[in-house]
């Protein structure tokens, strides 16, 4: 498995691309942004999905002009976040990029504990409400490997005060990642890559769980 990681859009978000060394099928996490740099890296690629981790808009604002590049990639969120595709209330698109959302349906509405495959990789979907209603984390099992959005951070989490935010939601969220093994890498919404074990000892959100 091979992870790449572009910083796009309004806030700078991280958008990671990730192929099946097996297979040579490409998922999207996270497309904040659709440049002529993303669309250039991702040339030959056999992209399968866009897997968003919410609905925010400096996560999905590339998302249309994404599909357009790749019509047969299919868009996958939570359930609880799907209207945000095309509320731009929702979606804070309206506070972040004013009138730049390009509404568009979901392919895939997934809910906790659903999987999804490409090639030899399983997306395991983990529901963590708090930064927004359908927050999700997707994890690797065979890679060890976690994408969070922006429900965990390098030292911190997310924000609970914007729309569909909960602090008692995030609570819950945060203690169940505490609770994967430590050998996790884990690639966050924005900011460096970290992990796990890392993050149990020196996340003060987490450290309370000791």
């Amino acid at each position: 498995m091979t992870v790449e990681t572009m910083v796009l859009g309004p806030v700078s978000a991280n958008t990671y691309i990730v192929t099946d060394d097996v297979s040579g099928e490409t998922a999207i996490v996270d497309c904040g942004e659709c440049t002529p740099e993303l669309l250039d890296r991702l040339k030959g690629k056999n992209v399968k999905y866009i897997l968003l981790t919410h609905g925010h808009a400096d996560h999905i604002l590339g998302v249309y002009d994404l599909k357009q590049a790749f019509p047969e990639a299919k868009i996958v969120i939570h359930k609880k976040d799907a209207d945000c595709l095309t509320n731009e209330m929702m979606s804070i698109a309206f506070s972040i990029a004013p009138h730049t959302q390009k509404n568009i349906e979901p392919d895939i509405t997934v809910g906790e504990g659903d999987v999804i495959s490409l090639g030899s990789l399983d997306f395991n979907v983990m529901h963590t409400p708090g930064h927004t209603m359908g927050s999700v984390c997707y994890y690797i099992e065979s890679e060890r490997t976690l994408f969070t959005g922006d429900t965990l951070f390098c030292l911190t989490t997310g924000r609970t005060d914007l729309f569909g935010g909960s602090d008692d939601d995030m609570y819950v969220s945060i203690k169940r990642l505490y609770e994967m093994p430590g050998e996790y890498t884990i690639y966050p919404g924005h900011n460096r890559a970290t992990t796990m074990e890392y993050e149990r000892r020196r996340n003060r959100y987490m450290r309370r769980f000791k």
